[in-house]
């Protein structure tokens, strides 16, 4: 017995568990904190414009009429009381309901603040405090990343969601903020993980309400699985690296003549363990505009461009968008043309600079439904030409590079070339720019004074015994 337990404990599930419970809050970097910190404050402005959502309001409308309204957890905004694992769903959803939440993306994209309403959600139905869940968020970021950096090439490229991956990580932070046991973690990653393995088709051609729930619902499956394997429920053990696991499941698919694989090492190598360790919450990135990331940075050079060499729409010829393989593949397919839906709206390149260089801005107004089914955008649209650029696929992902090419109906060119756009981690968002977005998400939400209240809050949320202030203030009054 003894042997196979000593087999066991090889396994990949074993030494991430081994990690986190052994983390604790004294082992965080000031960095890192205050990275935490700073991504509840977006997390949390972003939730409160995405409470607005039509989404959002049905799952709301749905979870009041399946019952609840006693239990120890808050949704955001409606104050509405439930289990933590409807509440880690709900906040979670509102958080990404947007696609204005944070961004990771190397071998496989991911959105990490998807997950952390889990934690919070336990935090606050266990009444823990705001120590605890700063470190439930750096595990969930250290994780999450960790999982969208080791695939060779990522699960996305032969037709998986991230929040495939998402699975593995979110019952690791749920259960650090539980108090799991090494044992009690590798079963929630197992019972999480079996559940949740996801079909790219959210994401592709024609986008639906579940693009933006797919991921909260691994952040539910991870607060329900670190709950679960609290009372003795178990999960395998060999989900990632053993018998048909993650890894295994893979190894069948040919990507390029090759067989998919995965840098086991990689996701568990320098798992950081003091405060002079690199936590990789500080590699994560922050959305400057409600779109998709690699939309970033060719609109980021559009909107440069038209601004330094004062272009009126009305000029405009043609707009060539030089990007990577991928964001050609996701942003430019032809359904991309003719949006119906916000979703497919933020998913498309010919709608987000077709509207940015008409409205000259690019903000949750733009997503509105009367200004997606807007007819006069469509010749615009057509004038946009989406071209994957080999020189930049090399390039990816250690920069996002795009090239945009104004020809103006004088025959004139102007391009504009962006490497970083803003809110990557070497360009990143200040707390004053956060903040600026915090409020134009949140102010006719829950008001402009609320806002800045809950903004002392989150910055100080270390201070924080137990987080009933924090719900109170993010309830419309």
């Amino acid at each position: 017995m003894a042997k196979q337990n000593t087999e066991s404990k090889r396994l990949l599930s074993y030494v991430i568990a081994e990690w986190a419970c052994s983390l604790k809050y004294e082992n965080l970097s000031p960095e890192a904190i205050q990275a935490a910190k700073l991504f509840w404050f977006d997390s949390i402005g972003c939730a409160l414009g995405g409470s607005q959502q039509e989404d959002a309001k049905i799952l709301l409308e749905h979870h009041r009429a399946m019952g609840g309204g006693n239990g120890k957890a808050t949704a955001f905004v409606s104050g509405f009381k439930t289990n933590p694992v409807d509440a880690a769903f709900l906040n979670g959803h509102m958080i990404r309901a947007m696609d204005y939440n944070d961004i990771y993306w190397k071998a496989d994209p991911c959105h990490p603040s998807d997950l952390i309403a889990a934690p919070l959600a336990l935090c606050e139905s266990e009444r823990l405090s705001g120590k605890d869940l700063i470190l439930g968020t750096i595990i969930a970021y250290e994780i999450e990343m960790r999982l969208c950096e080791i695939g060779r090439p990522g699960v996305r490229e032969y037709g998986w969601h991230h929040a495939t991956l998402s699975a593995f990580a979110a019952p690791v932070a749920a259960g650090r903020v539980l108090n799991l046991t090494t044992d009690q973690m590798v079963s929630a990653i197992g019972i999480s993980a079996a559940r949740t393995f996801c079909p790219g088709a959210v994401t592709a051609g024609k986008l639906t309400n579940m693009k933006n729930t797919v991921d909260p619902w691994a952040g539910r499956m991870g607060a329900e699985s670190a709950l679960l394997a609290r009372e003795g429920f178990s999960g395998p053990e060999h989900m990632i690296d053993g018998k048909e696991g993650l890894f295994a499941v893979f190894s069948h698919v040919q990507y390029k003549g090759q067989p998919a694989s995965f840098d086991g090492e990689g996701l568990v190598k320098d798992l950081p363990t003091s405060p002079k360790s690199h936590y990789r919450i500080l590699d994560c990135g922050m959305k400057s505009f409600p779109i998709e990331a690699l939309s970033h940075a060719p609109l980021t050079a559009m909107m440069k461009t038209v601004k330094e060499n004062k272009i009126k729409s009305d000029d405009v010829k043609e707009i060539k968008v030089e990007v990577i393989a991928r964001a050609a593949d996701i942003l430019g397919d032809p359904h991309k043309y003719r949006p119906d839906s916000k979703e497919t709206a933020d998913h498309s390149l010919p709608y987000c600079m077709a509207v940015g260089l008409v409205d000259g801005m690019v903000t949750p107004l733009q997503f509105r439904e009367e200004r997606v089914l807007d007819k006069s955008l469509i010749p615009i649209m057509d004038k946009v030409k989406v071209v994957a650029n080999d020189e930049f696929e090399a390039l990816f992902p250690k920069f996002q590079p795009s090239r945009v090419t104004i020809t103006t109906n004088d025959g004139k060119e102007y391009s504009t070339r962006v490497d970083v756009p803003k809110g990557d981690p070497r360009d990143p968002m200040t707390e004053e720019e956060i903040a600026a977005k915090f409020t134009a998400l949140g102010g006719d939400v829950i008001g402009k004074k609320q806002c800045k209240e809950l903004q002392r809050f989150i910055m100080s949320i270390e201070t924080a015994k137990n987080l009933g202030g924090l719900f109170e203030l993010t309830t419309a009054r």
